[in-house]
C-alpha cells in the first residue's frame, strides 16, 4: 500500500509519452462515460483536459485503475531493456483482469475542448471558465483501441506491486485511480 500514499490519483511524468499509431492532430480532450455532456462548467475552479499524446491514459472506465509507463529521455537504457524490450518507443498499460468486460461494454466519449482558454497546470490542462465542447468522439471497444493505437495493454493481478515496481525506475509514468485497486 506505499504506491497509493505516494501517489493517490493520476500522476503524469514529463508529458513525454511517445507518439501513438493513429494520434491525430494535437488538440485538448475531456473524457468521460456521459454521452451528453457539452458544456463543461468548472468543477472546484476548473475545467479539466488532457492533449491528445496523453489521450490514451483514459482509454479506461472512470473507476479502473491503471499503471501506464514508457522511456523518456532521462530513462536509462537498463530500463529500456527490461520493461520495454529495448524499445524506447513503447508505451505500456496495465491493469487488472477484473476490468476486461468493462472495457469491452463500457461507453467513452473523448470531447475535444477548444483551446483558448487552457493554460497548462500540473501535467493537464485546466480553464478557470464554462467550455463547450466542439464536438464528441465515441471511442468504442477501448481494448481495440489500445491494439490499433499499438499501445501494449496487459492485465496484472497484483497492480500495486508492479506500480511500486516501476516507481523504482527512471521510467516516466502515470498512475490513475490506483486507490481503486485490490490489495494482494
Amino acid at each position: 500500500m506505499l504506491a497509493l500514499a505516494r501517489n493517490e490519483g493520476a500522476r503524469i511524468g514529463a508529458l513525454t509519452a511517445p507518439p501513438y499509431r493513429n494520434e491525430g492532430p494535437r488538440a485538448l480532450w475531456h473524457v468521460s462515460e456521459d454521452p451528453a455532456l457539452c458544456h463543461f462548467v468548472p468543477r472546484e475552479g476548473k475545467v479539466w483536459a488532457i492533449d491528445t499524446r496523453h489521450l490514451p491514459l483514459y482509454w479506461f472506465p472512470r473507476d479502473c485503475p491503471r499503471a501506464t509507463y514508457w522511456a523518456n529521455d532521462e530513462t536509462s537504457e537498463d530500463d529500456v531493456d527490461a520493461w520495454l524490450g529495448g524499445d524506447r518507443a513503447r508505451r505500456v498499460h496495465a491493469m487488472e483482469p477484473r476490468w476486461l468486460a468493462r472495457m469491452r461494454t463500457t461507453p467513452l466519449y473523448a470531447y475535444r475542448m477548444p483551446e483558448e482558454t487552457f493554460v497548462l497546470e500540473d501535467r493537464f490542462y485546466v480553464s478557470p471558465v464554462t467550455v463547450d465542447a466542439l464536438e464528441r468522439v465515441e471511442l468504442g471497444d477501448l481494448l481495440q483501441l489500445h491494439a490499433d493505437a499499438g499501445i501494449e495493454l496487459r492485465t496484472e493481478c497484483d497492480l500495486l506491486a508492479l506500480w511500486d515496481r516501476v516507481l523504482a525506475t527512471t521510467l516516466d509514468y502515470s498512475g490513475i485511480r490506483l486507490r481503486n485497486a485490490t490489495p494482494a
